[in-house]
């Protein structure tokens, strides 16, 4: 078994808070962390949520706000889940990297940039794009595949 080390760590715990970032935020908005105006709850619904994502999204057309709320879900859910499990982590790095940096764009347009250095949008984006130029990625199913991969080759 290889050696633990502050890269495979590093990592591991970017992963996870990649992860765990997109899951609470979809999960707020499908009311999971209770209803609009609770403590926990930033947005508690969908309709509280599409209300915020058509101010980050202020420019855009007004028949494509509601698309963008969607595609940002349910880009947000596949990248977290594929990020967990370690699978095709590049990929979902770089398009974390990518998702994060557009919403950093928006809200800076739309909000102005204090809101994105208060909830560390641009360091998510760049420690997303660390993550993808990491070679190995310990503790994940694309580790498992290569290390199979090689071992059937020998």
């Amino acid at each position: 078994m290889k050696k633990m080390n502050i890269t495979s760590i590093g990592q591991l715990w970017l992963r996870l808070a990649v992860s765990s970032a997109f899951l609470s935020a979809v999960a707020d908005r499908l009311g999971f962390w209770g209803k609009p105006g609770s403590p926990d709850a930033t947005w508690g619904d969908w309709e509280q949520f599409l209300h915020y994502s058509n101010q980050v999204n202020s420019f855009a057309p007004e028949f494509l706000r509601e698309f963008l709320a969607r595609a940002a879900t349910a880009l947000e859910l596949v990248l977290a889940l594929l990020l967990l499990v370690g699978y095709r982590i590049k990929w979902a790095a770089y398009g974390s990297a990518v998702l994060l940096a557009l919403f950093a764009i928006a809200m800076t347009i739309s909000i102005g940039i204090k809101s994105t250095l208060d909830y560390s949008v641009w360091i998510g984006a760049a420690g997303c794009l660390l993550l993808g130029a990491v070679k190995s990625h310990a503790y994940s199913i694309d580790n498992y595949l290569t290390k199979t991969k090689s071992s059937a080759g020998q």
